[in-house]
């Protein structure tokens, strides 16, 4: 019974992370990645689709992205989604499309890391909010009298200790991105 409810309780707090890691790929530092373009949604075949379904995207060099579309066709419709996305990015389009991206100002990379700290606190939020969903489950078994109290303190424990893992686990990702977001 309360093997059922801490595996669930940490498949839980894994998946935060997970949300925190794919939330972290998309903010941009000084190097070009292709996570940048990941949100982006471009109009093909009559409904929106995501940039990597209708092309590959490469990392050119450190400051260049490169975008080839799999449809020829579908340059002008690529070059626009990048330019109305919110990236703040002015690719250039002719067979391929090359996406410079601008070097980071100061006061860029300070509003990066607010966002980075806030996913973080996101995460942390979803970890609390597992421990919490199992304590309960806990307390429930054990006033239904499915388990023993020393059971429930017990298992409690190991959850706490489940959540002081994945918490240290979310700071040292955001201490990494933000050393990350600083460099220049």
């Amino acid at each position: 019974m309360t093997k059922d409810v801490q595996t669930k309780a940490e498949t839980q707090m894994q998946k935060a992370i997970e949300a925190l890691e794919n939330a972290f790929s998309k903010l941009r530092t000084g190097r070009a990645h292709p996570g940048i373009l990941s949100g982006v949604m471009v109009s093909a075949y009559g409904s929106e689709m995501p940039l990597n379904q209708v092309a590959s995207i490469n990392v050119e060099d450190n400051r260049t992205l490169l975008v080839q579309p799999f449809d020829r066709s579908m340059v002008q419709a690529v070059d626009k989604a990048i330019r109305e996305s919110d990236l703040g990015l002015n690719p250039m389009s002719a067979e391929v499309i090359r996406v410079p991206l601008p070097a980071l100002t100061e006061e860029t990379r300070k509003d990066m890391q607010k966002l980075a700290r806030a996913e973080a606190e996101h995460s942390r939020v979803s970890i609390r909010n597992a421990r919490r969903d199992a304590n309960n489950e806990l307390k429930a078994l054990a006033k239904d009298k499915q388990i023993s109290e020393d059971d429930e303190r017990r298992a409690t424990d190991v959850i706490q200790k489940m959540t002081d893992k994945y918490t240290d686990s979310v700071d040292k990702k955001l201490s990494t991105k933000e050393k990350e977001l600083m460099e220049v």
